[in-house]
């Protein structure tokens, strides 16, 4: 082979890869709870996300000096993996524009993602997106940064198909709590935790649409969060869950405890990663053209599911083989 094609250039064919995200997604609002995500980043590596937040975060009242305070904390040292997202408020709150506009005049060049939150249509996101591209170019940001949007009013969920093909959108978050209290007492509060999450059948079917949307238009479904942060038991089961029943490959996190938890609970099993990095490793060696192994036929179709199965081990902190580690590599063999 006189020249080894990465999995990337060779599988998608001109169309849109699919976004390799950490497993889990962690929300912190305060200076000191942000702080101390990212000195757990730095030491366990990206492994998850930090999503320093805006809207619930930010004091009332002091909206400006939070935005100032969260954008200071993207652009500095502290940030060593530039996987810092934002959650601002939603579009029909006064204080969103000037956030918007303080994260990115500070820390537009290390944004990774932009949290958008109650919407109640697909024009609330199409209005917020609108801003963020128009404040890009003016401020000569030519990086995108992705958004991700909470489906979490009733409103959202109906449009949701239409908010997934929007140019942009990277994820679809469930916002489980604000989804229940938006039904004004029809869902009981038991369906906010477990077994309910899961069994009540206006929950399961926001969950399946929104999966369903996200994973039909190529990018991520993030699960909610789970309440329970001692027993991380519960956080591991929830996890396996979200993604076994419901198809979400990505959680948020709301405390520390949880994180491994759901990185862990998220990653592939051995035995299918050590299957993946075989098959790539065999088509890489036949160009990527059509292989069998062990009595079965594998073509591109395969090849990708196994080379999104590989992001989502090396996501999740997974040591590879050596023979799937290279394509990790900054510069692959």
């Amino acid at each position: 082979m006189s020249k080894a094609l990465h999995p990337a250039e060779v599988l998608y064919a001109g169309g849109k890869p699919f976004p390799a995200l950490a497993a889990c997604e962690h929300f912190a609002g305060s200076e000191k709870l942000i702080a101390k995500a990212l000195e757990l980043q730095s030491r366990l590596g990206p492994i998850f996300d930090v999503t320093a937040d805006c809207e619930d975060g930010a004091p009332a009242g002091r909206e400006r000096e939070h935005a100032q305070m969260v954008a200071a904390l993207i652009d500095s040292p502290a940030n060593r993996f530039d996987r810092v997202g934002a959650r601002i408020h939603p579009a029909h709150h006064p204080a969103w524009r000037e956030e918007l506009e303080l994260l990115l005049a500070r820390a537009g060049a290390r944004l990774a993602y932009l949290v958008l939150p109650k919407a109640e249509c697909l024009g609330d996101v199409e209005m917020q997106i609108a801003a963020l591209d128009a404040l890009r170019s003016r401020l000569g940001i030519t990086r995108p940064i992705p958004v991700h949007v909470l489906i979490e009013t009733p409103g959202a969920l109906h449009d949701v198909w239409r908010i997934a093909q929007l140019p942009g959108v990277e994820s679809l978050d469930f916002g489980l709590m604000d989804f229940v209290s938006a039904h004004h007492g029809a869902i009981p509060a038991s369906a906010m935790r477990s077994p309910g999450q899961f069994s009540h059948p206006l929950i399961a079917r926001a969950k399946c649409e929104i999966a369903a949307a996200a994973l039909g238009n190529g990018i991520v479904p993030t699960h909610n969060v789970t309440t329970e942060f001692r027993d991380t038991r519960v956080v591991a089961a929830d996890a396996r869950r979200a993604r076994e029943e419901f198809g979400f490959l990505r959680m948020w996190s709301i405390h520390p405890n949880q994180i491994e938890a759901i990185v862990t609970a998220l990653q592939p099993e051995a035995a299918e990663t050590d299957e993946a990095a075989s098959i790539l490793s065999a088509a890489a060696a036949a160009d990527w053209g059509p292989i069998q192994i062990d009595g079965r036929l594998h073509d591109r179709a395969s090849y990708r599911y196994y080379w999104e199965l590989l992001q989502r081990a090396h996501a999740t902190g997974v040591t590879l083989p050596p023979a799937a580690a290279r394509f990790f590599a900054p510069h692959p063999a």
